[in-house]
């Protein structure tokens, strides 16, 4: 095993926990780590004045690996996601987030395992917004009309969904080695190109040109509101699933609820230059300091990042620990017993004793 360097944000809320107990499991796998720490989020505007410090992306494209707790994202107001902004300021435009039911949890059916693709900066999520009533907004609104000649309500704000063909592409290609590597199938784009054609219709017709320079993996498109449907009915028929920014969002968060919640939900956002793994769950602010939140999404997406790093055997093993300690469901957090109100729920700290425990056992 090599020594690896890696930027460690622990985030805010319940994300400096999770993170204690994460990194105390990967460096029981045998697997020797040179963290350093940076600080970002909520906590970071006293000292740097930015949620997002300079130090941290400069940490990131050094180390060209970290591994992230949940940051705090204020609703309707406040600074903009700091998720977002890193995935654009580092242009991590791949976000996988796999799917997968481990035995004991509370999984809608026990044979899921599959993988979203998200493409990661582009779409709806770009950022591009006008507030409504701004001189901006009102400018847009009359060049809008006039050139579609269709009515927009004067009191309307407006997002702009960019959706490129170099973006596409390089989501869609993903997908396909994302496929090749981890022995997986099938390849399917889901869209709304029957509604926005020249978006998301342009989305389709990159993703099969792709498909086509691919061909040794097998490649379908589903629309988006029929693909919600098709996971709840047949999800063994998926697995690979590429994905504009937004349907990727919101299919992640089905994925979720389809295997026990959050707190085994994993994600990796992958570029050309680096990667940050993290939960796909918020921070919990409610919930700091009281040792009780489920650090398994955390650890789940520690164990993407050992097989980037190419750690296989450290990741299977860690894996095969957490889904051990899942399966024999007594040290578990609340959200994994069968009533939330169980008296033997255990801390967050105690997951990762249980883990580590069954890491030393399997060695």
């Amino acid at each position: 095993m090599s020594r690896h360097s890696v930027t460690l944000v622990p985030g805010d809320g319940v994300g400096p926990e999770i993170c204690d107990a994460t990194v105390r499991v990967l460096e029981a796998t045998g697997v020797v780590f040179d963290w350093d720490v940076q600080k970002a989020g909520a906590g970071a505007i006293a000292e740097f004045g930015t949620p997002l410090p300079e130090n941290v992306l400069a940490s990131i494209r050094k180390n060209k690996v970290a591994l992230k707790g949940p940051i705090t994202t204020p609703v309707g107001s406040g600074f903009r996601s700091v998720n977002v902004a890193l995935r654009q300021e580092l242009d991590l435009y791949a976000l996988v987030r796999p799917v997968k039911a481990y035995k004991g949890a509370r999984n809608l059916r026990d044979d899921l395992d599959f993988v979203i693709v998200r493409e990661n900066t582009e779409d709806i999520y770009a950022g591009l917004e006008f507030e409504k009533g701004t001189p901006d907004a009102e400018h847009l609104i009359a060049e809008i009309s006039g050139l579609l000649k269709k009515k927009i309500r004067p009191d309307s704000g407006l997002s702009i969904k960019p959706i490129s063909v170099s973006g596409s592409e390089r989501i869609v290609q993903f997908a396909f080695d994302y496929a090749r590597k981890n022995k997986r199938r099938k390849v399917t784009a889901v869209h709304k190109a029957n509604i926005m054609k020249h978006t998301d219709g342009l989305f389709l017709a990159v993703a099969r040109q792709v498909a086509e320079r691919n061909s040794d993996i097998e490649f379908e498109d589903r629309i988006v509101d029929n693909m919600c449907m098709q996971l709840v009915l047949r999800p063994k028929e998926y697995d690979i699933l590429c994905c504009p920014n937004l349907y990727g969002d919101i299919i992640s968060d089905l994925g979720a609820g389809m295997i026990g919640g959050l707190g085994l939900a994993p994600g990796a956002n992958i570029g050309t230059n680096g990667a940050v793994f993290e939960a796909t769950h918020g921070s919990a602010p409610k919930y700091t300091g009281q040792n009780k939140v489920n650090p398994m999404a955390v650890m789940l997406s520690a164990v993407l990042m050992l097989r980037h790093l190419d750690e296989v055997s450290a990741a299977d093993a860690m894996e095969g620990a957490i889904a051990s300690v899942i399966a024999e469901g007594k040290n578990v957090t609340y959200d994994l017993k069968e009533k939330r109100g169980d008296p033997t729920a255990v801390g967050t700290s105690q997951v990762a004793d249980a883990v580590i425990a069954r890491l030393k056992a399997g060695a």
